[in-house]
């Protein structure tokens, strides 16, 4: 469990807020004789000055040496003052009412009043996690460019905004008041990112459940959060996430704040990145040799894509958006009016497409790849009538085939190798590999970073065990890391 401690240049200045034995002066954090029985302490530095060799700076420097979660982190300190940051380029805020050319205002923990900058303030916040940040933008040539950006000293704060600070802290982590009840106390807590209005979930209910007894199992303490929950993220040691990712939305968002926290993470930012996009997926595959269909990119700025696409390939083929999951995005064209029409609908959405040629085959293999090592093989079956494995109803209902999961034994070698080698080639996470298997012959379909767990489905044939491997996997990150 991460406890907050909050570090100031001497204790007087935290006089005007509540009392709080989580607060002490910098000098007492940084005496050698300083201890704390914490496991794991989240500290976060309100230190005057953050500048090179100064007290502030020297208290992120030891709380990270010390294996502390602290903000900021000294590769933030270091970011934040670099000039290059302030010609950072142009910002998309020409919605922004304003009758001014210049706006000032302070970020608090990624929150700020002044109206419009919501989304600027958090995406700043998640980028450097400075807890108060001064912005000055000026407004040339009709848009919006900021002009400084820099750490704030809460100690300069007047009495309205100090009230907008504390607010802002106490819903960046309550623990600095109260600490949560619970009836057990475990080594550590991870966050498990869920949505529960997402449709077609990467885990179902039970799922979960079993999830958060294999963690409880090795005295950890697996909590549910959703997408409004990114301020939360400093009470845990780790977050697993549980909900369709996209390197677009609140998903890769989580990721990469966990990260910058010091949080271990899974799947990671880069990950998230890598596996989303089939562009890219294509590329890496291909430079590394891993069999996979053949495939050609088309360019919707190209004029010529349709006559270079059909050099390569035949009808009928199956056209992609580059971020599409669970069959969303992938249509199949049999002609070249099909292709023009399906085509400028995906062109719509992304710039860049993917052509693959079709490989018909009654199941898709799932090899679910964790930490480079094979866990769990799949068979899913093909839509009753359809070509892949879900289908999309114009009534909005979605329907797939059916499933048959194996011991890892009774799956041929060379679908198992090919599928870690592809995994292998994103990281070290938990990923879900669909491959085709045709006359002997391998194919890789696409990597999933974050890969469907359901009970009686991928647990089929290991139950229980497949989740203890997976909260086991976590736990040996964590204790790597020395929370």
């Amino acid at each position: 469990m991460a406890n907050l401690l909050i570090v100031t240049d001497q204790a007087s200045d935290w006089q005007q807020y509540f009392p709080s034995e989580q607060v002490i002066s910098v000098d007492q954090y940084l005496d050698a004789d300083w201890k704390n029985n914490h496991r794991s302490l989240q500290v976060v530095n309100l230190c005057r000055d953050y500048d090179y060799m100064s007290a502030g700076y020297y208290c992120s420097l030891m709380a990270e040496a010390r294996g502390h979660r602290v903000i900021p982190r000294v590769m933030a300190i270091n970011d934040i003052n670099q000039p290059f940051l302030l010609s950072s380029g142009l910002l998309k805020l020409n919605k922004l009412c304003k009758n001014t050319e210049t706006i000032a205002c302070k970020i608090y923990f990624g929150r700020t009043p002044e109206p419009g900058l919501d989304k600027l303030a958090r995406h700043l916040f998640e980028q450097f996690m400075v807890p108060v940040i001064e912005l000055e933008m000026t407004k040339g040539q009709g848009q919006w460019q900021i002009s400084k950006i820099a750490p704030f000293p809460f100690q300069d704060l007047n009495d309205p905004e100090q009230d907008f600070f504390i607010e802002s802290l106490e819903l960046f982590s309550t623990k600095v008041w109260r600490k949560p009840k619970q009836e057990k106390k475990y080594r550590y807590d991870i966050a498990m990112l869920v949505d529960e209005e997402e449709k077609m979930p990467p885990s179902d209910a039970s799922a979960l459940k079993r999830f958060r007894r294999a963690a409880n199992r090795l005295g950890m303490n697996l909590e549910n959060i959703s997408p409004d929950d990114l301020s939360r993220l400093g009470e845990f040691d780790g977050l697993f996430i549980r909900a369709t990712t996209n390197i677009s939305n609140y998903t890769y968002r989580f990721a990469k704040t966990a990260e910058k926290m010091g949080l271990v993470v899974m799947d990671d930012s880069e990950s998230i990145m890598k596996c989303t996009n089939k562009v890219f997926l294509t590329e890496l595959l291909q430079r590394n040799n891993v069999p996979a269909p053949k495939s050609v990119i088309l360019q919707s700025f190209d004029p010529d894509w349709q006559a270079h696409l059909q050099q390569h390939l035949e009808f009928p083929m199956v056209l992609k958006i580059p971020d599409g999951a669970f069959s969303r995005g992938v249509v199949k064209v049999r002609n070249e009016q099909e292709l023009e029409k399906e085509a400028a609908a995906l062109f719509e959405k992304s710039a860049l497409i993917l052509a693959q040629a079709f490989m018909p085959t009654d199941y898709d293999w799932r090899i679910g790849v964790m930490n480079r090592q094979p866990i769990f093989a799949c068979k899913y079956m093909m839509s009753r009538g359809h070509w892949q494995i879900y289908q999309h109803h114009n009534s909005g209902r979605v329907s797939s085939g059916g499933f048959e999961t194996l011991d890892l034994k009774q799956v041929p070698k060379t679908v198992v190798d090919v599928a870690v080698k592809a995994a292998n080639l994103i990281g070290g996470g938990l990923y879900g590999v669909d491959l085709k298997e045709i006359d002997g012959q391998v194919y890789v379909i696409e990597v999933n970073d974050n890969p469907s767990i359901d009970h009686h489905v991928e647990d089929a044939f290991l139950g229980d065990l497949l989740y203890d491997r997976v909260m086991t996997e976590f736990l040996r990150r964590i204790q790597m890391r020395g929370f």
